[in-house]
């Protein structure tokens, strides 16, 4: 089994990647495990992911906390609150499971948006909470 960050991480961006909504909203292949170098905007990354192992009724868990960063070039938050209620949308609807990991719940925590001081872009961070086990 690959470690669980990375089958869970794999599943959400060929998701996220793969959805003609969001590809709308910040072009093809917009989605990435970290902020690519040189790129403005629009997109989205995985701005964190934490791990924590979890016992429930004795058999081995996974708690995930992951958070992702939207990005837009110019100081517009529709231009991020869009992308991230897709994004949203998507992790909330769909089975994010992997051949080695069955997610059994997926929480949106929240989203807050700011406009960065420096560059003036606007930019939104999307929290979820997400329980998987290991596939037997």
């Amino acid at each position: 089994m690959t470690h669980p960050i990375v089958d869970l991480q794999t599943s959400i961006l060929t998701l996220l990647n793969a959805d003609a909504s969001l590809v709308g909203f910040i072009g093809a292949n917009g989605v990435f495990d970290m902020a690519p170098k040189g790129k403005s905007g629009p997109y989205i990354a995985i701005l964190r992911h934490d791990l924590l192992a979890r016992n429930a009724d004795d058999a081995p868990g996974f708690d995930h906390r992951i958070q992702f960063r939207v990005w837009n070039p110019s100081p517009n938050r529709s231009g991020v609150l869009a992308p991230a209620d897709r994004v949203v949308a998507v992790l909330t609807g769909q089975d994010l499971s992997t051949p080695t990991l069955i997610v059994t719940n997926v929480a949106h925590l929240r989203t807050d948006s700011a406009i960065d001081v420096k560059s003036g872009r606007a930019n939104a961070t999307i929290n979820f909470r997400i329980f998987s086990e290991p596939a037997s």
